[in-house]
């Protein structure tokens, strides 16, 4: 008689993570209704310098690098995520709009790092709360998910914007005021649709304290610190249009060829996330720097006006392989009690690399030309991956 093997189901990705992918899709929404326009307003409207307008983002992202650290280890230390997640949501929702009413630009300052405090105070808890939420086996598919949908809110955000910018004829402080609409529902959703995830008690002792190095463990650190080289090659994606500027996309589609990015970004997270679920993390990530190194060096022999829209198509695969996998290698190499801090570990290694690896890669574009920038980029991404294979485990664990 043939026996046949039972077909295990479909694991779900579940309430939580579809609760949260809505969040992120809402608040991105919100967040790139104003985040293109916001240089235009500085410069126009409130006569900001450039010199002021990279100040502005520079103080904001810093910020929120901190805090995410914080944020991550306080989640852990108080056995509740979602008071945390909500906090930050609510903290950037109310005071996002509010830059309709701004009248210079120390007040834009102020609501900007205000905003970027609650991405802070929010990332590394959700992050951890995500991994709380689904099945290890199911891990990247679920980080894969979330990013997806926050990288569609990054497509809907500019051309909502500009839909009423264009078609309703509103004015700038209009559109920004009108974001408080899809930021009031992100903290809905999350008030009603996002549960917390009940955990044990966490241990005493020096686990309870801020100096988290032995609790993580090596491998944690090695995969951190490779994280970080290859960060310090991944310059702004402000270069990337100014090569496409230089290679004659004009500035009526460079918005258009934004949300190209995102559009790929979208539909290659999740596939990539389920992808690292079945063959591992490392292949995953080692092949999409890889094609990061790939990207640079072609962007830096570009010379044809439909090539900058070919990288772009194949830079957004970049993030699909990559974004939601790194985080769900985070979750697989820490115990479920320091998630949190590992994720607030994460966070800051990418915010603290990100500053000098574009003032780096500025440097050697004005000195040496935009080939040995990118060059330069590609280089780390090359080390960077060879690092990964080494320090990466073969498969996640559970």
């Amino acid at each position: 008689m043939e026996t046949t093997t039972p077909v295990r189901p479909r694991l779900k990705l579940g309430r939580n993570v579809l609760a949260l992918a809505a969040v992120s899709l809402l608040t991105d929404i919100s967040s790139d209704m104003t985040y293109p326009l916001l240089p235009i307003f500085l410069a126009t409207v409130l006569g900001a310098s450039a010199t002021s307008v990279g100040a502005i983002e520079g103080a904001a992202e810093s910020t929120a690098a901190l805090l995410k650290l914080v944020s991550g280890w306080w989640s852990d230390r108080a056995r509740r995520r979602k008071p945390l997640v909500l906090a930050g949501y609510t903290i950037a929702s109310v005071i996002r709009p509010l830059i309709g009413v701004a009248q210079s630009v120390s007040q834009v300052l102020a609501i900007r790092v205000t905003d970027r405090i609650g991405k802070g105070i929010r990332s590394s808890p959700r992050d951890a709360l995500i991994a709380d939420s689904v099945d290890p086996a199911i891990r990247g598919r679920a980080f894969g998910f979330h990013r997806a949908a926050d990288h569609a809110g990054a497509v809907v955000g500019p051309l909502l914007a500009f839909a009423l910018l264009r078609w309703a004829g509103l004015d700038l402080r209009t559109v920004f005021l009108l974001t408080a609409i899809p930021g009031a529902l992100a903290v809905a959703v999350l008030l009603f649709g996002v549960k917390e995830v009940p955990r044990s008690a966490p241990a005493t002792g020096p686990g309870n304290s801020l100096d988290l190095k032995t609790p993580l463990g090596g491998r944690f650190w090695a995969y951190l610190g490779v994280l970080f080289l290859f960060t310090l090659g991944n310059s702004t994606d402000a270069f990337l249009l100014l090569r496409a500027g230089r290679l004659g996309v004009s500035p009526a589609l460079v918005p258009i060829l934004w949300a190209m990015l995102h559009v790929v970004k979208a539909l290659s997270s999740t596939p990539g996330g389920i992808l690292s679920d079945r063959l591992g993390r490392k292949p995953l990530i080692v092949a999409g720097w890889l094609l990061y190194a790939v990207v640079y060096f072609a962007f830096g022999r570009a010379t044809e006006q439909w090539q900058a829209w070919a990288l772009f198509a194949v830079y957004g695969l970049y993030f699909g392989l990559t974004e939601g996998v790194e985080k769900a290698l985070v979750a697989d190499l820490v115990a479920p009690d320091r998630r949190g801090a590992a994720f607030g570990w994460y966070n800051l290694a990418i915010g603290l690399g990100a500053l000098p690896a574009s003032l780096l890669f500025g440097a050697l574009w004005d000195r040496w030309g935009a080939a040995l920038a990118f060059d330069f980029g590609a280089l780390l991404a090359l080390a960077a991956a060879v690092g990964m294979a080494i320090v990466a485990p073969k498969r996640l664990r559970a």
